[in-house]
């Protein structure tokens, strides 16, 4: 019963330590996350931080592990000739989630402008994802991984790039990244993209 309790307790904690890095970033951004500052958000001694984490680094590594799209998507692609529409909603799903997750659209400008052990552990964790991505695309559609490398590479950096955009510029190209309209039209744009490339 101890064990269990004990168990409990690890979650309970580590949960809660997780909590207050996301609450920190969102607040006051990358810069503020420290020791000190997550013990004091979580309520709990410093020394479980390095117990159950090692590092404040790992520590917002796992964190961010945990609320990043790439890394957290499934690789369970349908086998038919549902492939196509499988990866029209996977660019759609995109959208949706960078628009509205601003813990993901902090972490991108702060990679953009910085280069440290976090991001550099981030960003082996979403390549070896993306690897795996691509080349079940690439398998499943009989189309050169090179050239599913390129098209994806594309096609979620253009909507990185534009929902970061849209907080400052309103309008690009006469598309109103500021509305639902605008990214439907947008993802229109993805989908023939898509369709064109897929026949």
């Amino acid at each position: 019963m101890e064990n269990i309790n004990n168990e409990k307790d690890r979650e309970s904690t580590t949960k809660r330590l997780l909590d207050a890095v996301g609450e920190i970033i969102i607040k006051d951004g990358f810069d503020k996350v420290g020791v000190n500052a997550i013990a004091s958000k979580a309520g709990v001694s410093k020394v479980l931080i390095y117990r159950y984490f090692g590092s404040v680094d790992n520590m917002i590594v796992e964190y961010l592990s945990q609320n990043d799209f790439w890394i957290n998507f499934t690789v369970d692609f349908p086998k038919d000739e549902n492939l196509k529409g499988f990866i029209k909603k996977m660019f759609r799903d995109r959208i949706h989630q960078l628009r509205n997750n601003k813990l993901e659209q902090e972490l991108y400008r702060w990679e953009l402008t910085s280069h440290n052990s976090v991001i550099e552990k981030l960003r082996l964790k979403r390549e070896a994802k993306g690897i795996t991505l691509i080349t079940i695309v690439s398998q499943l559609s009989k189309h050169p991984q090179e050239e599913v490398a390129a098209i994806a590479t594309l096609l979620s950096a253009a909507i990185s790039y534009l929902v970061l955009l849209s907080d400052n510029c309103s309008m690009y190209n006469g598309v109103d990244l500021q509305s639902d309209k605008g990214w439907e039209q947008l993802a229109c744009g993805i989908d023939l993209l898509v369709d064109k490339w897929y026949n």
